[in-house]
């Protein structure tokens, strides 16, 4: 099979035609395609994607990891330092490494727990979560200029297609991990 050229970050998108031509062969191939082939390119374009996105300018010197535990702990924040280790995928060790840094710039706290004077627990302070939003701001900015320059047929595509990407990325999860309110869904 041959491949268009590749859309990386820093590069104009090709010509309309072109990028309508290769989604016309990706939705044909698809068709015909093993469904662990189909499941291999969307792993594949979602990790392009995410990796794309990840460097920030808001983010600075932090590392993509570094980003990570910060979203882990405003989200589930006040947190265990174990569960956020399994949240993020780090071991106890790396994360260990990694929140006296985060802690001393102002972007974690820790906290003890009032059950268990043994176990600590982080969350996202202030300016922590102030950064995120830059950050969340800097990648939606990214990819909606990528967006716009998309032809309207794709656009809507990918529209159509984020009800079931967001299912099946909740599918995903753990069960333990899982909000209790998808069932209201």
């Amino acid at each position: 099979m041959t491949r268009g050229p590749e859309l990386t970050a820093g590069r104009d998108l090709p010509p309309e035609p072109e990028l309508g031509r290769r989604v016309e062969l990706a939705a044909s191939e698809a068709a015909v395609t093993e469904p662990e082939l189909s499941a291999a390119r969307l792993r594949i374009a979602v990790a392009r994607l995410s990796r794309r996105l990840r460097a920030t300018k808001a983010a600075g010197a932090l590392t993509a990891t570094e980003v990570d535990v910060l979203v882990a702990a405003e989200r589930r924040g006040p947190i265990r330092m174990s569960d956020l280790a399994s949240f993020a995928g780090l071991n106890p060790t790396m994360l260990s490494r990694l929140i006296p840094k985060l802690e001393e710039a102002g972007l974690i706290r820790r906290l003890a727990d009032g059950a268990d004077r043994r176990v600590c627990r982080v969350e996202a302070t202030a300016k922590g979560r102030a950064l995120l939003d830059r950050v969340r701001s800097e990648r939606n900015d990214a990819l909606s200029r990528q967006m716009s320059r998309l032809a309207l047929p794709e656009r809507e595509a990918v529209l159509r297609a984020l009800p079931v990407l967001e299912e099946l990325a909740e599918r995903l999860v753990e069960p333990e991990q899982r909000p209790t309110n998808l069932a209201s869904r």
